[in-house]
């Protein structure tokens, strides 16, 4: 079983976290792990440290580079796997635990495709879809899902193009973690917020600011044989000190309350829970995704976006949702191995 982690996108580090999870619950499931890193620069190497290598230390975020590359992809269907260190390693699946670009967005997955590895989660379509908002976007609108306003900012087009009036979140199309996002209150700062945005992509969309609403999030994953199951929704509560669920409020700073499961009368978490499933198909996901709301006094419900590899530690909201609904870490991570290698590859 290999699990692939790191990356060249600007998530490296969390995928690095996310990992040192998932390879110690494979372990303990009795999965023998072969754990390759992906290096910010985008070379494939075999990773030797420890486990707590991976996880942050005094604040600091990892990011792991042993060196030059020593892993390749075998593009033999007849016996899948990896070329480590000159040598064939078979592998039954892959779990790419990778965050963003060049990993979360249809790359990585159309790679194991071409080797003929299984692997957990979306497959290319699905992943690249969940991964650009843009399209994410005219999807759920296509199937008839509720969403938010927004408008998509082309590469040749500049904020003088934006239609909508502030506030505004303006995000890059092709990231994830928050990175890249500002909220506009005004429009002289509509032009330094798109420049931010594109550091990380040309393709940028623009949304209106979503107001005294809560966010909720549901899981979704596929069960062993390919039924598709929910999760209790979960609630995140962010304090006055931050504008939005930023990446430092995700990650490095206090001031965020996540209430697992959400506080939530059952007749509005059965609708949730409904969207979820909903958005999940309407987007091609395979595996397992994280959906996230927003919900109005009115009880009015949009869906903010899907995300297709998820935070996987034991406190991310992904595994702790499940495991509100009874489904242990341990058993959550074997049971998506167990479907990618009943699924195999080929068109999803």
């Amino acid at each position: 079983m290999a699990v692939l982690f790191g990356g060249a996108s600007s998530e490296h580090a969390i995928s690095c976290i996310s990992a040192a999870a998932v390879i110690i619950a494979l372990r303990d499931a009795g999965f023998a792990v072969t754990p390759i890193v992906i290096t910010p620069r985008g070379a494939w190497c075999l990773f030797d440290g420890a486990v707590e290598d991976l996880t942050p230390r005094g604040g600091v975020l990892p990011s792991i580079d042993p060196g030059p590359a020593d892993v390749t992809v075998a593009l033999d269907w007849t016996s899948p796997g990896l070329i480590i260190r000159g040598e064939r390693v078979p592998v039954d699946a892959a779990f790419p635990v990778l965050h963003g670009p060049w990993g979360e967005d249809g790359t990585v997955q159309g790679l194991l495709e071409v080797a003929g590895i299984p692997y957990v989660g979306s497959g290319v379509l699905a992943s690249a879809a969940a991964m650009d908002k843009i399209t994410m976007k005219r999807l759920l609108r296509d199937a008839g899902l509720p969403i938010g306003t927004w408008q998509a900012l082309g590469a040749d087009e500049s904020a003088t193009d934006i239609r909508l009036d502030p506030p505004v979140f303006v995000k890059p199309s092709r990231a994830g973690s928050s990175r890249g996002i500002t909220r506009v209150a005004g429009r002289e700062d509509l032009a330094a917020a798109v420049s931010a945005a594109r550091e990380y992509d040309p393709r940028v969309m623009v949304e209106s600011a979503i107001t005294n609403a809560r966010e909720i999030e549901c899981a979704v994953r596929e069960l062993p044989h390919g039924d598709i199951a929910a999760s209790c929704c979960a609630e995140i509560i962010v304090d006055d000190a931050h504008d939005f669920y930023d990446f430092d409020a995700k990650y490095i700073e206090t001031g965020v309350e996540l209430q697992v499961p959400a506080d939530l009368p059952s007749a509005v978490q059965d609708r949730i829970r409904n969207l979820a499933l909903r958005a999940f198909e309407a987007l091609g996901c395979a595996g397992l995704a994280r959906v996230d709301f927003f919900l109005h006094d009115d009880g009015t419900i949009l869906i903010n976006e899907v995300n297709t590899m998820p935070g996987f530690t034991p406190i991310s909201m992904f595994p702790r949702m499940w495991e509100a609904s009874g489904v242990p870490y341990p058993d959550l991570v074997r049971t998506l191995v167990e479907r990618a290698i009943n699924a195999g590859t080929g068109l999803r």
